[in-house]
């Protein structure tokens, strides 16, 4: 009996997903997910992380449409991923810096890291991060400028408080601040529970899997510790360390990028370990007192290498070997 299938099967880049999800819900829910810091962002800072938001969104929207228009590509802005992308970016700048920052931000964005390496799915880092960090060495007075949030109890950031006074002993007040967000800082990481509430929300949804930020937010206290601001294994105030910056949104919203991170279960967990160490490391010996964003665009870079050498066993693979060597 001779069976004859017609339907042609297009393979897409990776990643690969199935079920009935599609692309629009899943980055739906992400805006969901980011709706708590958003709301903190409005609150704490007013119009200015609004605007600073609204121009990041729509200028990732508009290079995403001019550019697939110009090379006469199918215009996919309605998948929700540019916008993403531009809220992302927006969330990682401080919320007066001048409007053509997140502008020029979101369109290096879409077009250089995500669009010329072939749309989504495709790029090799996350475009957010990466925006940032052009930003950062571009304009780092701009970006580097905290404003105040009303009532704040510092003008500083903590975590350069921290770099130049390694003994700083917070008080309840200042574990207070960074949950409800009433510190300098970014955008969108500042209040930590509008954070915490979105990434409980992706894993309940299953939007993201819990080994990235559970081995992120776990090697980097554990690091933190080890190595300490002060020594070896004198790190203290390590729940104030990470309530600090960057670490719970790039656990939860940065690290798991689906077209960024490995694909194996394992592959995850190396990912989480290694994004918490380079943090621990930038942070402490480096420069620059925050390390999230340079972490894990470097581990983005690694996944490769990781879903190479990180893989589950073939079924069935190598047991005949060990029937010989047994025999």
């Amino acid at each position: 009996m001779k069976i004859v299938i017609n339907q042609i099967m297009t393979v897409s880049s990776p990643p690969h997903m199935y079920g009935t999800a599609s692309i629009e819900a899943r980055m739906r829910d992400v805006l969901i997910a980011l709706s708590p810091a958003f709301c903190a962002a409005i609150y704490h800072y007013g119009v200015k992380a609004l605007h600073t938001t609204a121009i990041a969104v729509i200028a990732a929207l508009a290079a995403e449409y001019l550019y697939q228009r110009v090379m006469q590509k199918p215009v996919t802005i309605n998948d929700y991923s540019a916008a993403i992308t531009g809220l992302l970016l927006g969330f990682n700048l401080p919320p007066d810096v001048p409007f053509w920052i997140p502008a020029a931000g979101s369109f290096f964005a879409i077009i250089v890291v995500k669009q010329l390496f072939g749309g989504l799915g495709s790029n090799f880092i996350n475009p957010a991060l990466a925006a940032r960090a052009f930003l950062l060495a571009s304009f780092p007075v701009h970006m580097t400028n905290w404003t105040l949030a009303p009532d704040a109890v510092s003008g500083a950031t903590y975590l350069a408080m921290i770099k130049e006074n390694p003994l700083f002993v917070p008080e309840l007040s200042d574990y207070t601040a960074l949950l409800i967000g009433k510190v300098g800082g970014c955008v969108g990481e500042t209040s930590a529970v509008a954070l915490l509430v979105g990434g409980v929300y992706l894993l309940a949804r299953r939007i993201i899997n819990w080994r990235i930020p559970f081995f992120y937010i776990g090697s980097f206290a554990f690091f933190a510790f080890i190595f300490g601001r002060t020594g070896f294994f004198t790190g203290h105030n390590i729940l104030f360390e990470v309530l600090n910056g960057g670490l719970i949104m790039g656990a939860f919203f940065m690290a798991t990028d689906y077209a960024t991170s490995p694909i194996t279960s394992n592959g995850k967990i190396v990912m989480g370990i290694g994004c918490g160490f380079l943090t621990v490391f930038i942070r402490f010996f480096g420069g620059y007192p925050e390390g999230v964003s340079y972490a894990i665009i470097i581990m983005n870079l690694f996944v490769p290498l990781i879903d190479k050498y990180v893989r589950p066993r073939v079924y069935g693979k190598g047991v005949r070997n060990r029937r010989r060597k047994a025999a």
